[in-house]
């Protein structure tokens, strides 16, 4: 609170004559950057490609505010703003037959890569210093680790994000092909 204060120029005894504590001005700030995700699924387009686009919508607004990714876990549950986009995408995994359990696990999917994958780009990017540092093992100790690492320098957060979020979709269509247990 006080590094708030700081920021905003006031006392820190100032804010909570808005807030009741760090908790409300934590839910506070989820909301307000999740109040720039649109929550519309696109029209006319596959459900893969309608759940795509309102995950990579989170991942362009939330990746702008990295400090924001772990209060996104905490305080989704309070934020209306992650209701819409949650109920958006339940509703598109329900349209494509995910039902009960299944859609459960589908969003706790979703959710876990979408923080997962942001905590990854700001806190490990792959051209940041620890690839550097695999790209260096000797390849007789660590041959694919450090061969990985080399090839791993030259793939953009963009890239990553849409190539594992593809992963996860084929992996959610196979799901729907199986009988449900």
């Amino acid at each position: 609170m006080r590094a708030v204060a700081a920021e905003l120029g006031t006392g820190t005894m100032s804010l909570y004559r808005y807030v009741a504590d760090r908790e409300e001005l934590e839910r506070w700030v989820v909301d307000l950057v999740l109040a720039d995700v649109d929550p519309e699924a696109p029209a006319g387009v596959p459900w893969p490609e309608q759940v795509t686009v309102l995950v990579e919508r989170v991942r362009l607004v939330v990746a702008a505010h990295p400090a924001v990714v772990l209060l996104l876990l905490i305080h989704r549950h309070t934020s209306p703003h992650s209701w819409r986009w949650s109920e958006s995408v339940l509703g598109l995994l329900t349209g494509a037959g995910f039902t009960g359990r299944r859609r459960v696990v589908a969003f706790r999917c979703l959710l876990a890569y979408i923080v997962g994958a942001l905590q990854a780009e700001s806190l490990g990017p792959l051209a940041g210093p620890g690839t550097a540092v695999l790209a260096q093992l000797a390849s007789a100790g660590y041959p694919v680790l450090a061969e990985t690492a080399r090839s791993a320098g030259g793939v953009p957060p963009e890239e990553e994000f849409g190539q594992g979020l593809a992963i996860v979709l084929r992996g959610f269509r196979a799901m729907l092909a199986e009988p449900s247990p």
